[in-house]
């Protein structure tokens, strides 16, 4: 949503993240974008809300959560990265859908990750049988 935010107004999602401020109008375009966003169930969560920031700081501890939810959040996920491995007979596409939705989640949370790390790891977790096949290859 910040992204589609900042497309539309850079200065829309400033009032968003920072709170309204003069002139109130761009505070009043961030709500009418946010609440354009919602579902109706969402909508409601937010509708009391008085200003973008209130409503977007509301939205985001009801997603991410407190920062104590995502720090154990984050803890839980680092430690799936660690364990991660390709399951027995799971295609190299699903294998690195997994991987992918793993590192964006970790991502999301702050967690930074080198390429040549990626790469290691992915090749890491490849199950023996694919390994095997792939020596065939060369």
């Amino acid at each position: 949503m910040r992204i589609f935010i900042e497309a539309i107004d850079i200065v829309v999602w400033d009032a968003i993240e920072n709170g309204p401020y003069i002139p109130m109008k761009k505070d009043d375009d961030a709500k009418n974008i946010i609440t354009s966003a919602l579902s109706i169930d969402e909508f409601f969560r937010i509708s009391q809300c008085l200003s973008a920031k209130e409503m977007w700081d509301t939205l985001q501890v009801t997603h991410e959560g407190t920062s104590d939810v995502k720090r154990s959040r984050k803890h839980t996920l680092i430690r799936e990265y660690e364990l991660f491995r390709m399951q027995n007979g799971e295609s190299i596409s699903d294998f690195q859908k997994r991987f992918t939705h793993l590192i964006n989640h970790l991502v999301d949370l702050g967690r930074k990750f080198e390429k040549e790390e990626l790469n290691l790891k992915v090749l890491q977790c490849l199950d023996r049988s694919w390994q095997a096949n792939s020596g065939k290859n060369r």
